[in-house]
């Protein structure tokens, strides 16, 4: 075992004495040595519940014979980092959480870890470092919130009924005692946000990557389902130490095409672009970002999920979970091994049924793409990314007016001002991974414009990114960025865009002599941030369309 390194032989009477320091007795010392990586915080409702949680995972690694340590991993809750500053540390936490996972386990020698995770870039963290260590890895996510319930049994959701509702109460649609309304029955209590969002999205990825045990990317966080799962998880890591099942065994190039099938299939959040190809790049696995497009062209958005559609989390588990969009999906799954022990197609038979309400069949598709578009052109010509689930069909194709804005802040102050109009198209640029840093989410603006009643009549371009729970004719991911010298920095207030999703293309109608004139006279603007993390972030983080990972340099 890697954890004989620090408690076999006469050399290891000292790291030994310190293992008992912490309690560990004799007895023990011959047993599996797991971590369990806990995110838990009193921060983020996704993640108050895991106490209970890591008390079932230890229970069951210590009915498999194994014994657990836990150490602490940071979140941030992307809803509250949501619109000022804090959102600058929200994509760049994954590369610490990646990094924090490693230092422990190599530090110490572990023999396996159980990754205790919920929220939007926490699980794609901890599947980084697990596809770095490849040592035995298990997930465990919390598990999402319950939706809300209000009066005459209407259901309410984080996204909706809170950024949106803000921006419909700005228009006069509802009033102060119905906004607040929504703001007590949004988030009735602990999970990841109710509908198909990144953490929830994330999660469900997670199980049909293969890192996590059948239902747990949709069993609530409530749920005795949810207890058990853990104590399954807890008992298995043993196991897969035991049998040396490490996860670039499971993180295979099937499995990345898997779990984007999946994600289109539900009309997923865009973010997943990005964490799978990170997560493929620390396994090993070539995963370029026009597969997620090939395989849109191929594989029908199967499910109508909120936030986009009608159903929530809770619909979905009820309806047969990962395994029934699996069982759908059919023929167009790949076999691939899990670390439940059985493969993918074993799982996807496994199940009596699916709710077809729910979970359509390939016969009767909601839509006949996946949830998710590749865009390119001038203004991206190293790619785009658009949740095609979430855009109304006139908006498919639209030309718009450039409106443009160097920063969220100002694009937000401009929607509240009511100084955006129909037929506009924003622009907002230098928040991409470098020039944020950190691309942050754009789900005020975006937010904004479907509660203003704009989603229909307006479009906006960025180089940052959108939360899961964005919808409407949102393009973000736009590469290269613009505090790269991309085209987009290019583009001026009054520049025509024409977008279109149905044909792949994402255009500034100016001729090239006069964005050469353009390009000839930019000059990279000074960093946002100049000290701290964050600055050191900013110099080593690559492009979005690899998937914003961070180099050695």
């Amino acid at each position: 075992m890697r954890s004989d390194t620090i408690k076999k032989g006469l050399e290891r009477t000292p790291h030994r004495a310190l293992l008992k320091g912490t309690g560990v007795p004799q007895s023990e010392m011959d047993k599996p040595f797991i971590g369990v990586a806990t995110s838990f915080t009193d921060l983020i409702p996704g993640h108050v519940g895991m106490r209970d949680l890591e008390r079932f995972i230890e229970k069951g690694i210590h009915t498999g014979g194994g014994y657990a340590f836990f150490f602490g991993i940071p979140g941030v809750c992307d809803g509250i980092s949501m619109g000022h500053k804090g959102m600058h540390y929200s994509l760049p936490t994954r590369e610490l959480i990646a990094d924090m996972v490693e230092s422990v386990a190599e530090a110490h020698r572990l023999d396996g870890l159980v990754l205790l995770t919920n929220c939007d870039k926490i699980t794609p963290g901890m599947l980084m470092a697990a596809a770095r260590l490849d040592i035995p890895c298990i997930v465990v996510t919390a598990g999402p919130m319950m939706s809300g319930r209000g009066d005459g049994g209407r259901k309410y959701s984080f996204v909706t009924d809170t950024f949106e509702a803000m921006a419909r109460y700005k228009a006069g649609v509802i009033d102060e005692q119905e906004l607040k309304v929504c703001e007590d029955n949004a988030c009735p209590g602990m999970g990841s946000c109710q509908g198909l969002f990144t953490a929830n999205t994330m999660a469900i990825l997670t199980e049909t990557l293969g890192m996590s045990l059948p239902r747990c990317g949709t069993a609530l966080a409530v749920s005795a389902l949810k207890r058990r799962i853990a104590f399954a998880s807890g008992e298995r890591i043993v196991d897969l130490v035991r049998n040396n099942v490490t996860p670039r065994s499971i993180l295979t190039r099937a499995a990345f095409e898997n779990a984007i099938r999946v994600d289109l299939a539900l009309g997923g959040s865009s973010n997943t672009v990005l964490h799978l190809l990170a997560i493929a790049h620390e396994a090993g696995v070539e995963l370029p970002l026009e597969t997620f497009d090939i395989l849109a062209k191929e594989t029908p958005q199967l499910a109508s999920m909120n936030p986009a559609g009608e159903y929530f989390m809770e619909d979905l588990d009820a309806a047969g979970g990962v395994a029934g969009v699996l069982m759908q999906l059919g023929d167009k799954i790949k076999d691939n091994p899990t670390v439940m022990g059985l493969t993918t197609l074993q799982l996807a038979a496994s199940i009596a049924g699916v709710d077809e309400s729910v979970i359509h069949p390939l016969t009767d598709p909601v839509k006949k793409e996946g949830g998710i578009a590749i865009l390119f052109g001038n203004i991206a010509p190293k790619g785009a990314v658009v949740k095609q689930s979430g855009v109304s069909a006139p908006m498919m194709k639209f030309t718009g007016t450039a409106r443009c804005f160097d920063s969220e802040e100002a694009a937000m102050a401009a929607l509240m001002n009511d100084d955006i109009k129909p037929g506009d198209l924003v622009v907002i640029r230098y928040e991409g991974p470098k020039g944020g840093p950190g691309m942050r989410e754009m789900l005020a603006p975006t937010a904004a414009l479907m509660g203003l009643g704009l989603g229909d009549s307006v479009a906006l371009i960025t180089d940052g990114r959108f939360s899961g729970g964005t919808r409407g004719p949102c393009i973000g991911h736009i590469s290269p960025e613009a505090a790269e010298g991309g085209p987009i920095a290019l583009v001026e207030d009054g520049d025509r865009i024409e977008l279109d999703i149905p044909g792949r293309r994402l255009d500034l109608l100016v001729d090239e002599q006069t964005l050469a004139e353009r390009r000839a006279r930019w000059q990279a603007p000074e960093p946002k941030i100049k000290t701290g993390w964050l600055a050191r972030y900013a110099k080593v983080v690559t492009s979005a369309y690899t998937g914003a990972v961070t180099t050695a340099e």
